[in-house]
């Protein structure tokens, strides 16, 4: 349960360089079922998306557009800082670079939603909008510019980004 009223959700968008079957993309849907078994079990995990088949989210799509979708729900920022920025996660996003296209847009967002809420596709693409247009604000921020919970006051939020080292 987060210490607060409020967990954070998280998306994250790529667009695959080959289709998911190719042998390019052979060491990322490899890697799929293991990262999540991290994630699963990391300190703070909550919840995330899933697509048919229930494993993963491989069969999501955002913006109506041939755009792979990852989002999860944690109890706080500094339990989704440590999953993202420390352990194995970080020896599969170092490349990245072999199976996703450069984004020209902004493609990952933060937000607080009330402990239990779930958030959809729907509003993954809200969120993610809102932050290209108007840049890090309470409704969607990043992990270099973080808000606390609406709930939570700045002291809590900085002892929680304290804790690891923010490399994007």
């Amino acid at each position: 349960m987060s210490p607060s009223g409020y967990e954070l959700a998280q998306v994250n968008i790529g667009e695959l360089l080959a289709p998911l079957d190719s042998e390019q993309l052979a060491g990322f849907v490899a890697a799929l079922e293991p990262v999540n078994a991290l994630a699963d079990q990391a300190p703070g995990f909550v919840w995330r998306l899933v697509g048919e088949g229930g494993a993963d989210a491989t069969s999501e799509r955002i913006f109506g557009a041939d755009l792979i979708v990852n989002m999860s729900v944690w109890r706080d920022l500094g339990s989704l800082g440590d999953f993202v920025f420390r352990g194995d996660h970080v020896a599969v996003m170092r490349q990245r670079r072999s199976w996703f296209a450069r984004m020209s847009q902004i493609y990952a967002a933060l937000w607080w939603v009330p402990t239990g809420v779930r958030p959809t596709v729907a509003d993954a693409e809200e969120r993610l909008t809102h932050l290209r247009a108007n840049g890090p604000t309470p409704y969607a921020f990043t992990f270099r510019v973080p808000f606390p919970a609406p709930d939570a006051d700045d002291v809590e939020l900085q002892g929680e980004i304290e804790s690891w080292s923010c490399p994007v």
